[in-house]
């Protein structure tokens, strides 16, 4: 490995090589579920290959697999070594970031996130109109067949679309 990729070499290393390729990761994974393991495009697929693939090849060529992660934890709850595999491709999705390797509209995306999120009474504002704007777009068939910014996800798959309430309006209704 290069100089580029030692900094991973540590312990998040060391405890990769703990892996006994048992695929409780794989078979817990609700992206790998979704996916299949073609999608990872190297020999390595799931939560194990989305840490392992950037270690040996590089975040430059495979910095994308860390980001198909829900955080669930539900790869590092299962897993029998308790290899973190969260905590690393937290890693290197921070490296990706760091590097100006992630896309434009991605860190644009993210940056917007941040300044929303910060913010309650804006969330809730946005959230509820683009609840309802998505009820809108697939009130005929019940899914979304296409979205402008989840092209590569709607392409292949069709989205369920919301019922036009948020979660904090649910909550806050059956609070009352």
């Amino acid at each position: 490995l290069d100089n580029g990729r030692s900094a991973m070499l540590g312990t998040e290393f060391q405890d990769m090589l703990r892996c006994i390729r048992c695929g409780a990761c794989m078979n817990h994974c609700p992206v790998y579920a979704a996916v299949g393991g073609h999608a990872y495009g190297w020999v390595y697929p799931g939560p194990m290959g989305s840490v392992l693939t950037p270690t040996l090849i590089g975040v430059e060529k495979a910095g994308h697999l860390p980001n198909a992660s829900t955080f669930c934890g539900k790869c590092e709850a299962v897993c029998p070594m308790r290899i973190p595999l969260p905590k690393m491709m937290r890693h290197y999705r921070k490296q990706e970031y760091d590097q100006g390797l992630s896309q434009g509209m991605t860190r644009f995306g993210i940056a917007a996130w941040s300044v929303v999120a910060r913010r309650p009474k804006l969330y809730r504002l946005l959230t509820g109109l683009m609840a309802r704007a998505l009820r809108n777009l697939g009130i005929v068939e019940g899914r979304l067949t296409s979205l402008p910014f989840a092209g590569g996800w709607t392409s292949v798959r069709d989205l369920p679309a919301p019922e036009g309430r948020t979660f904090h309006a649910l909550y806050k209704e059956r609070r009352s």
